[in-house]
């Protein structure tokens, strides 16, 4: 038990454990002896403790508390984090409805100390409401901080109530985040340049359809089964398959790459494709974030996205560059087709150009040239000129002068960023920052062990959770500590 309550608790100058809302152990200021063994801090947690508890005395009344300087955050441990979060969330449309809700009811527990609590369940990584039920009845100092002004924790069955209120006010949770990406965007001058996609399967704690269709708030009617196929190439130049199937949802993000933080997102049964979420979720950001939006230059995604209406509507509509891997839909036995207009050049599935020798017959690759806005063409260069090939026929051929492109010739394999340039190479590795999102929220978040079933609760909980990973990316850089930004724990 001790072990458990250094986490959470305090300990006085001399060592011994104390009470947070009765104060330190007393130290006669006119004792010149204890102002020696304090040294310069001497006072320093017998007034935080006071602010402390003159603070969470008002919490459960008082909207949106300045509850310490950021100095004073780190004298609290892993309750700083929590701190953190209740400070930058902007929660007070949601206290609002839920208050007014409540109307002239019992107030038992307070609603803003039940939503407080909630998202200490997020920051603590609780896997379970009897989980945060626990931790609030061993640590005094987390009650007081979350609100509640007596040592009764609330049962199950308020926590069952209150999630439910919280499902009916979904929109208004939703609009909390949308708020944290405005502010997010409104400080880092860059966010939103680079964007990347992806999805995730989160498993049902349901491993099965209900035998019985009817929704009591229990089963789970709402999942389904997804699958998803993995495929690459051993070093022995043998092909590998991985096929992943699951009963539950989907999660479809959008990140900034640079940043590693969400900035639109969309719970789904397992079953949806990920290619058909993906226009919705640009249009949301067009709406919803058009600053964001417009600051946009690249957006990385994997084959799973590989879609010519998807990738010419990011060019056209938006103007932003599509950096998404290409799946090979050649049905044909040939390797290249030859390019229209140019009897001498030829091209594959993934971009690369080649151009043929008009004396010996052999095949070079076209060096990349850039691409030109204004005509929307790719530019490639003859690479004996460019690039130091030897070339025989140089002087009878008909591309020594180079070619252009148009995109129309096929918008898949022909993009604004050559495919077969090394920038795309570059900037298709950011793609791993959406990754590194999703294994954030099943490590830290506890998307990967949990006991959620039904769409609205999964809703709820990824919503909560991306809402604590803004706040606590926002509220490091109040802090001025952006290095810390990505991070849940320390």
């Amino acid at each position: 038990m001790d072990g458990g309550m250094r986490v959470f608790g305090t300990r006085s100058p001399t060592g011994s454990r104390f009470d947070p809302t009765r104060g330190p152990p007393c130290r006669d200021p006119r004792n010149p002896q204890n102002h020696k063994k304090n040294g310069p801090s001497s006072g320093k947690i017998e007034v935080l403790t006071t602010i402390f508890r003159k603070e969470l005395s008002r919490m459960a009344i008082i909207p949106q508390l300045s509850l310490f300087s950021w100095q004073d955050l780190e004298e609290l441990g892993d309750l700083e984090r929590l701190v953190l979060v209740l400070e930058t969330v902007p929660d007070e449309a949601l206290m609002a409805h839920l208050e007014a809700a409540r109307g002239h009811g019992r107030n038992t527990y307070p609603v803003r100390a039940m939503w407080n609590s909630v998202l200490a369940g997020v920051v603590f990584q609780h896997p379970s409401i009897e989980s945060l039920r626990r931790e609030l009845a061993r640590n005094a100092q987390l009650r007081m901080l979350c609100g509640f002004r007596t040592a009764a924790v609330p049962p199950a069955s308020a926590y069952t109530r209150f999630l439910h209120r919280l499902m009916a006010e979904q929109d208004t949770v939703d609009g909390m985040f949308e708020q944290l990406v405005d502010d997010l965007a409104a400080v880092l001058p860059d966010f939103g340049q680079r964007l990347a996609m992806d999805s995730k399967g989160i498993s049902s704690r349901a491993v099965r359809p209900a035998k019985n269709p009817t929704a009591d708030g229990r089963r789970d009617v709402d999942a389904d089964f997804g699958r998803k196929e993995y495929r690459g190439v051993h070093e022995d130049g043998t092909p590998w398959t991985k096929v992943v199937k699951w009963f539950g949802y989907k999660l479809h993000l959008v990140v900034d790459s640079t940043y590693e933080l969400p900035v639109a997102w969309e719970v789904t049964k397992a079953s949806v494709s990920d290619v058909t979420r993906a226009m919705p979720l640009l249009d949301h950001l067009h709406h919803r974030h058009g600053v964001l939006l417009s600051r946009a230059v690249l957006l990385t995604a994997d084959r799973g996205y590989d879609d010519t209406k998807l990738i010419a509507a990011c060019w056209d509509t938006y103007q932003i560059k599509p950096v998404i891997d290409i799946r090979n839909m050649w049905r044909d036995p040939d390797a290249t087709r030859v390019l229209p207009g140019h009897s001498t050049v030829t091209y594959n599935y993934r971009g690369d150009v080649f151009c043929q020798d008009p004396v010996t017959g052999q095949v070079h690759t076209m060096s990349n040239g850039g691409f030109e806005v204004r005509r929307q063409r790719l530019k490639k260069r003859c690479p004996a000129r460019f690039a130091g090939v030897s070339c025989r026929g140089q002087d009878t051929c008909p591309v020594v002068q180079g070619l252009r492109i148009p995109l129309q010739t096929d918008r898949r394999i022909f993009t604004p960023m050559d495919r077969a340039s090394y920038q795309w190479k570059r900037e298709y590795a950011h793609r791993t920052a959406v990754e590194r999102v999703n294994s954030r929220l099943d490590v830290s978040f506890g998307l990967e062990l949990h006991t959620i079933r039904g769409l609205k609760k999964m809703q709820l909980r990824c919503g909560l959770a991306l809402i604590v990973m803004l706040a606590m990316a926002l509220g490091r850089i109040r802090q001025r500590q952006p290095e810390r930004m990505r991070r849940l724990v320390g």
